[in-house]
């Protein structure tokens, strides 16, 4: 058994903890579990009361190699000791020069590329805009429904949800305009070629009636929809958007902080769809826990802005390079590709049973092993059940699981565990799961703390 729970979640000392978090940081910066991790190793979390939790979260989806993989803490204590860190733009390095180069290589599309490396997804976000707007000469950038783009200025405008991101922080960036993307379980069209059709037609009206053809700078979509509730995004949807960009001189950019790195099963979710895109941004796993970011795009799109126009401080940290090499490395062997498909058919197929029994899950759904289960209240009415959601995402953390919520609603229960995780480690989160679904829906539950 992976899970060893020696104190309740939260114990004494993170309760302790949390009355200091509490009095010394902003409550703004919000928490999902009350716990405080004193260690981390793959799939497992020991906090400062000696409790051994599974972790289906991965940091959001940033430790898709597992917590302190050895390679990676290796790399970064051999880069430590030659230098910390130089800022490109005063002397560089070479690590940059080398994670751009695979990343060059790496990201879908025949053609010539070039990586600027930042420190977060919100920050490649912003850039990316940039870039698209200063190689078009055009203001408008169109974002879409379910959408999180990060809490930057430009990153919350693009951002769907007001809630939590956006409430109370207006104005926002300007020129910024949404449409819907494709949700095929609440489509009224019964199909996903038809919402994606019925979606790609709208979006071409709005550009050739409300914005104007030649004043749309960029699109930005997310393959599969993190925050919003992992709403996968049909190819033929995501196809389409290729041709109107293609159409209308549109810069096309893919989002890829959450979806890629493997998490779907291949290395970036767009390769699904066969579709290059003009600028494609990563984050999160990209360096297996150290803050990096990249946006990597056509070289004449890239090219575009002045020399000073791009960059920041820590962006291409040596550090933060040397770790993100020997993640690459370890992608690119394909073993870890593999593993997540085989982690992500299994869970799956434990998820569509969870389903079966409870008739408080809606919808499964998925790429790789990134999935999700939305929970209703009613599968006719398909009414959202926030209030569920959080009680199974509760009782499984009182049992040693974290676990992410996600969508607009919060009616959402995500997996985001190490693409690394043991076969046994899986089962025995996947039981805890199911049996706090279980209980949930019978009625017994933990008293809350």
């Amino acid at each position: 058994m992976a899970i060893q729970i020696r104190t309740e979640i939260p114990g004494p000392r993170s309760r302790a903890l949390y009355e200091r978090r509490r009095r010394a940081v902003p409550q703004g910066v919000g928490q999902i579990t009350p716990i405080f991790t004193e260690s981390m190793d793959g799939a497992r979390i020991t906090d400062v009361d000696g409790n051994v939790l599974l972790d289906f979260a991965g940091g959001i989806g940033v430790l898709n190699v597992g917590a302190n993989r050895a390679e990676v803490v290796e790399a970064v204590r051999s880069q430590a000791g030659r230098a910390i860190h130089t800022c490109f733009h005063v002397t560089m390095n070479e690590p940059y020069l080398e994670v751009a180069e695979a990343l060059n290589r790496l990201a879908p599309g025949d053609f010539e590329k070039k990586t600027l490396l930042l420190s977060t997804g919100a920050e490649a976000v912003e850039n990316a805009v940039k870039i698209a707007r200063r190689y078009t000469g055009r203001q408008a950038v169109i974002g879409f429904s379910h959408a999180f783009h990060g809490r930057t200025m430009m990153g919350m405008t693009l951002t769907a949800k007001v809630a939590t991101y956006k409430y109370g922080f207006g104005p926002f960036a300007p020129e910024v305009y949404r449409v819907p993307a494709c949700d095929p379980y609440r489509s009224p069209l019964g199909s996903a070629g038809a919402e994606a059709q019925w979606a790609l037609q709208n979006l071409r009206r709005i550009i050739a009636d409300e914005l104007g053809m030649d004043k749309v700078a960029a699109m930005i979509i997310e393959p599969v929809q993190g925050e919003g509730g992992f709403i996968v995004q049909p190819p033929d949807f995501l196809r389409g958007l290729r041709e109107i960009a293609d159409e209308f001189g549109i810069v096309l950019i893919v989002d890829e902080i959450q979806t890629g790195f493997g998490r779907t099963g291949r290395m970036f979710a767009i390769e699904e769809a066969g579709v290059a895109p003009d600028i494609l941004l990563t984050a999160k796993s990209l360096a297996g826990g150290l803050p990096l970011s990249a946006v990597t795009g056509r070289q004449e799109i890239m090219d575009a802005a002045q020399a000073g126009g791009l960059g920041g401080t820590y962006g291409g940290n040596p550090l933060a390079c040397a770790a993100a090499l020997a993640v690459i490395r370890l992608f690119e062997d394909g073993e870890i590709l593999k593993r997540s498909c085989a982690v992500g058919e299994r869970v799956r197929s434990a998820f569509e049973e969870f389903a079966r029994q409870s008739g408080r899950i809606g919808d499964v759904r998925g790429m790789g092993a990134m999935l999700a289960m939305e929970f209703v209240r009613d599968r006719a009415t398909k009414e959202h059940d926030p209030e569920t959601t959080e009680a199974v995402h509760r009782l499984a953390l009182e049992r040693g699981l974290v676990l992410l919520k996600a969508g607009d609603h919060n009616n959402v229960i995500r997996f985001l565990a190490p693409l690394t995780i043991s076969d046994e480690e899986l089962e025995e989160g996947l039981s805890v799961l199911g049996s706090a679904i279980a209980d949930v829906g019978a009625g017994r539950m933990l008293p809350a703390r």
